[in-house]
């Protein structure tokens, strides 16, 4: 079944309007007609088993036929904060981090990163693109929410921003004593921050502002993975430790 994503200020008792992207999506790429059903997220993790009534240049109007709440949502509320990447690197992994489960993205500037974005206008173009790239997985994957992409951010503001409740993990190549598995065993908490650096990986400075914050510094493993590989498979070891990857 199709999904789409809508504001819930479309959503009433029994009906849901649908207009502007999603509109031409649903009249002149899917071609669906009367009577076609769909599903649809408010994006809070309810989804409605809905169908068209009514299609024409402005809107489609669904009625709303069942209600249940989404299973593609992981209880882990994961937040991956990610070094800028060059070239279209960020393309991949704000896609793939989407398809797995993470919950927000945040882009940050590091010592070593390659790209540098000082132009309000040019963050503000790149930002919307990946938002885009975001919402098209969002939908393929089934996810019941479109997770968000934040403003890009520097060390400094990231630790600060961090919540007394949740678990920071840093992967670092240069760490041989504790493994993530390890910092996951006593994990009780459902809030997991995962901090991964540019291309060049953090400089020993960053990695001691990391862990007065209390970050947990881990190894991956003996081979060293790309910044566009790291959080991909840092999030996803963490969803199959925690219980979210595997039969529902």
């Amino acid at each position: 079944m199709h999904r789409f994503f809508v504001d819930e200020e479309y959503i009433k008792e029994d009906t849901i309007t649908i207009i502007e992207d999603n509109l031409k999506h649903i009249k002149n790429v899917l071609r669906l007609n009367i009577d076609d059903e769909i599903l649809v997220c408010d994006g809070n993790k309810t989804e409605y088993i809905c169908k068209i009534y009514s299609i024409d240049n402005k809107e489609v109007k669904v009625n709303i036929i069942g209600k249940r709440n989404s299973k593609s949502e992981p209880n882990i509320d994961i937040t991956l904060y990610q070094g800028l990447p060059k070239a279209s690197k960020m393309d991949l992994i704000v896609q793939k981090l989407t398809e797995i489960g993470v919950t927000r993205i945040v882009p940050i500037k590091t010592n070593r990163c390659v790209v540098k974005i000082n132009n309000n206008k040019k963050e503000e173009k790149k930002l919307e693109r990946w938002q885009k790239i975001i919402e098209g997985a969002a939908k393929q994957s089934g996810r019941g929410i479109i997770p968000k992409i934040d403003n890009i951010i520097d060390l400094d503001t990231m630790v600060n921003s961090f919540d007394e409740d949740s678990l920071t993990i840093v992967p670092y190549e240069n760490e041989d004593k504790k493994g993530l598995k390890e910092v996951l065993q006593n994990f009780k908490g459902n809030k997991i921050n995962i901090i991964i650096g540019p291309e060049g990986g953090f400089e020993e400075e960053e990695i001691r502002l990391l862990k007065g914050a209390c970050g947990e510094i881990v190894s991956l493993g003996p081979r060293i993975l790309r910044t566009e590989t790291a959080g991909m498979i840092t999030a996803g070891m963490v969803l199959y430790d925690l219980g979210d990857l595997g039969v529902i």
